[in-house]
């Protein structure tokens, strides 16, 4: 158990399996993608470490771009409701696209983002999730490239956070 600045938490996930789990999707996404050049949106704010080392450890070419889509605020529930407040830059229309994001929870946001990028066009499209979070799914979303399965908790690290704090710590924990 680490004392936070203000919260207890738990080791979840440690940083070396963090990395070796990147490696594995990014050697998958690359075989599968061999030949051609998809388009990567890393889903802000939570998914750009993820994001990152993916990237990096992607082997094909790739265009990439963020979205920022908000269900949470400042609390530790979903809202319910999703909001997109940063949208696609490069056109995504014929092009195979693979949605990037750090945790999949109530489903919410994932579910809305894959409707909007379809009705765009694309002529695939995948979901890259780091964390697919059984407990409290609202809409059933199938993560295509998934880090890992977590029954439950609130997770903070590597780019999750809890109220914009706690995405610096390098591995991931379960606030407690």
């Amino acid at each position: 158990m680490v004392k936070g600045d203000r919260l207890e938490k738990e080791l979840c996930i440690s940083e070396a399996a963090i990395q070796e789990r990147v490696q594995v999707l990014a050697k998958k996404i690359s075989s599968d993608y061999e030949g051609e050049e998809p388009v990567l949106i890393g889903v802000l704010n939570g998914a750009v470490f993820f994001f990152a080392d993916l990237m990096r450890a992607i082997r094909i070419p790739t265009k990439m771009d963020f979205v920022r889509a908000i269900s949470y605020g400042s609390q530790m529930e979903s809202s319910g409701s999703v909001r997109l407040t940063k949208d696609v830059e490069i056109p995504i229309a014929g092009k195979p696209v693979i949605l990037v994001e750090d945790i999949v929870d109530s489903g919410l946001t994932l579910s809305y983002l894959k409707e909007v990028f379809e009705q765009r066009g694309a002529s695939s499209l995948k979901i890259c999730a780091l964390i697919d979070k059984l407990e409290r799914k609202e809409k059933d979303v199938f993560v295509d490239y998934c880090g890992f399965q977590i029954q439950e908790g609130f997770l903070v690290g590597y780019g999750l956070d809890c109220n914009e704090e706690y995405r610096y710590f390098p591995e991931i924990y379960r606030l407690k």
